[in-house]
């Protein structure tokens, strides 16, 4: 007979799209991959109340739950609403100690509120909120991948991020980190996988790495 199927359910970063994850691929005889994507919240959602929502389009149990930056934090927030095999996290956090002091300062200066988020249909500005990089040379690569440019989403993911006070980290957590994140500094992070050469946009530009060792990971 078989083994089931592991259920893997992917989560891009803030603002992106599934389309991220394009060049993930685990295999078909074990895994099964499922894309999340993000919303429009309603006013004074907090995360909490926002991963409530979204473990509604789980709809298999005992999952994996992978979230990238942003939607690493989210993933995060949702294991613990809902039991989970693994929770994995790449080029995110997974204490509010693990912000930069950048992101320290604007919780208690609010300095991220007065950020020109009306401009989000700049795609090179929106990159260089979301990913940490000016995207010159690859500006229609991130015009695929950052669609959700809506000002109302980026204000309140801004928000959420450096207002996180999570502390403790849910069990079954992995951090997969890259060595040369700009917005995560991994001088920051403790008890990750460091992913050589990674920069915060490993999941797409070093995607040959996650087919190599996500199975491991996930079934370790």
């Amino acid at each position: 007979m078989a083994s089931e199927k592991i259920h893997v359910y992917f989560m891009p970063g803030m603002a992106a799209n599934p389309s991220i994850f394009k060049y993930i691929s685990l295999p078909g005889d074990r895994f099964e991959t499922h894309l999340l994507e993000w919303f429009v919240p309603e006013k004074r959602m907090d995360l909490k109340e926002y991963a409530h929502i979204m473990i509604g389009k789980v709809n298999h149990e005992n999952p994996v739950l992978i979230g990238v930056s942003f939607g690493g934090m989210l993933v995060q927030e949702m294991a613990k609403l809902m039991p989970v095999r693994k929770t994995i996290i790449v080029s995110s956090v997974k204490r509010a100690s693990e912000l930069p002091r950048r992101m320290h300062f604007a919780k208690y200066t609010h300095i991220h509120k007065i950020l020109p988020t009306g401009l989000v249909n700049n795609v090179e500005l929106l990159a260089k909120y979301a990913f940490g990089e000016t995207v010159t040379k690859r500006l229609a690569l991130y015009e695929e991948y950052l669609s959700l440019r809506d000002k109302t989403y980026i204000d309140w993911s801004l928000d959420q991020i450096v207002n996180w006070s999570q502390s403790d980290p849910p069990e079954n957590l992995v951090h997969i980190h890259g060595v040369n994140d700009p917005v995560f500094p991994i001088r920051n992070i403790q008890d990750c996988i460091p992913v050589k050469n990674g920069t915060h946009t490993m999941i797409i530009h070093r995607a040959k790495w996650f087919n190599e060792h996500l199975p491991a990971i996930i079934l370790q």
